[in-house]
């Protein structure tokens, strides 16, 4: 295993942690989720809840169970990532096969490039919000480039952090740590002046707090709760899936449990907090509620204010993508082709495909991010995260052959490396939820009055329907097959 040169399944990236770089401890575990979960998007999350007729508290209540639900298979799957030091792509090799885990791996590392994209380009924006300010332009007068759709001067802003970004990550994960470790505290106290703020300015918790829920009916209410607690379930699902990579550096199960306890639940549901705090503010300041704290600072007319907020919000997005959104696809193109690409091989491949699916086209449309991108791809990693703790908790009963894993002719080569058991089962827990993905992505081809009520039913809990689905299925092909 050793061997890096000769074995075509492993390199010093993939390679199980030795024990004296297992330092992560319970804070250290938190602070990476504070980090991770202080971001734009969690900023304005409630707003789009209260968008869609939620009151404050049903959107917040919907935040915090769908976070406290994602955090079960989240401690469940770091569980192997402490016991045995191995990453993501290689623990898939348990239930996908040597050569199936590459599937499984990179419909997970492209889901990330997307977000490390989304991610880059609220950086930029922020960027882009400091110069307007120091350097006293109007972004509204700029031209949008053809076809891209954006200024010259956002697509340099954006390019700005994207450089920044794959300069820390080059230095690798002891910087991710370091990051995360100093950034968590500093984007809390941020986080409280905002609130002192907000509550001064609106003389109080302002007019959202009072906004009453707008449903006619119960039936509705529980139509959108639904996808909306998918969408959040579906926020994190990434993580969900590749927290060993994390969680191998850990001292030891306590602190990956407590830390993420501790880190992810209270911290969503706080900033999400946050920003319906200080948007109720801004009804009462300017007149308008504004949910985007990028365009919300630009009302500030102090350019040291100014300047040193969005700092903040840059400091949150750093932290947040280096270590939600680099980090797995890096391991996940690695386990490609170990041999040839290396973790930071992986990650710049992850920032340039971040750039060319074009975030800023992706966040054009608010319903699109939900129901389009959240619930899309928690369809398709629902069943990757069924099937993942099927296999580990009853069929392995939390024993792997760690050697095993890096052998190209041992025990989890399957049927020429691929294992039918997972690849089946997860192709049949996807299927139920692709027409209503299909009503939503394509209203026009696939109108959803031409759609049977059932499929948008099951898509609008897609990634639990799949997680079931898979999980189930997967140890119905276990027991039925010949492999162990």
């Amino acid at each position: 295993m050793s061997d890096f040169a000769s074995n075509p399944l492993t390199n010093p990236d993939l390679a199980p942690v030795a024990f004296e770089r297992r330092t992560w401890g319970t804070w250290h575990v938190a602070a990476l989720w504070v980090g991770m979960a202080v971001c734009i998007p969690t900023y304005m999350m409630a707003g789009n809840l209260i968008g869609s007729g939620m009151n404050w508290w049903q959107a917040l209540l919907t935040i915090f169970l769908g976070n406290v639900i994602v955090l079960i298979p989240m401690t469940l799957n770091a569980h192997p990532g402490t016991a045995y030091g191995i990453p993501f792509p290689v623990l898939l090799r348990a239930s996908f096969g040597t050569r199936g885990a590459n599937l499984a791996a990179i419909l997970r590392g492209l889901v990330a490039c997307g977000w490390f994209g989304i991610q880059t380009w609220l950086g930029g924006a922020a960027i882009y919000g400091i110069s307007a300010i120091l350097f006293k332009f109007d972004p509204a007068s700029a031209t949008a480039l053809p076809g891209l759709g954006i200024s010259v001067g956002q697509l340099a802003a954006f390019l700005l952090f994207w450089v920044i970004n794959v300069v820390i990550i080059l230095r690798g994960m002891d910087a991710i740590k370091w990051l995360e470790a100093l950034s968590a505290p500093f984007l809390l106290l941020v986080g409280g002046a905002l609130v002192a703020w907000a509550y001064t300015a609106a003389d109080g918790f302002g007019p959202i707090f009072a906004q009453p829920a707008r449903f006619a009916t119960p039936a509705a209410f529980w139509a959108v709760f639904g996808a909306s607690l998918t969408a959040q379930v579906g926020f994190w699902a990434t993580l969900s899936l590749n927290i060993p990579d994390f969680s191998r550096f850990a001292k030891n199960q306590r602190a990956q449990i407590a830390g993420q306890a501790i880190g992810l639940p209270p911290t969503m549901v706080l900033f999400s907090f946050i920003g319906i705090v200080v948007t109720s503010a801004t009804v009462v300041v300017f007149g308008e509620a504004i949910w985007d704290p990028v365009q919300l600072l630009a009302r500030f007319h102090h350019p040291l204010l100014c300047v040193l907020a969005l700092l903040a919000l840059i400091v949150a997005t750093l932290s947040t993508n280096l270590a939600a959104n680099v980090v797995s696809p890096a391991n996940d193109f690695s386990n490609l082709a170990p041999r040839y690409i290396s973790f930071k091989t992986g990650a710049v491949i992850t920032s340039l495909l971040g750039v060319l699916m074009m975030p800023w086209k992706l966040l054009s449309l608010p319903n699109g991010y939900i129901f389009t991108w959240l619930i899309g791809y928690g369809a398709l990693l629902g069943p990757i995260a069924g099937i993942m703790i099927a296999d580990y908790y009853i069929v392995r009963k939390k024993h792997l052959d760690v050697a095993g894993l890096y052998d190209p002719n041992g025990p989890y080569r399957f049927t020429r490396g691929f294992s039918l058991a997972g690849l089946g089962a997860l192709l049949l827990a996807v299927l139920p939820n692709i027409p209503g993905f299909l009503s939503v992505a394509a209203p026009n081809h696939f109108p959803a009055a031409s759609m049977p009520a059932f499929f948008l039913t099951l898509y609008n809990q897609a990634w639990f329907v799949g997680f079931a689905l898979a999980f189930g299925l997967y140890l119905l092909f276990r027991k039925l097959g010949s492999k162990p």
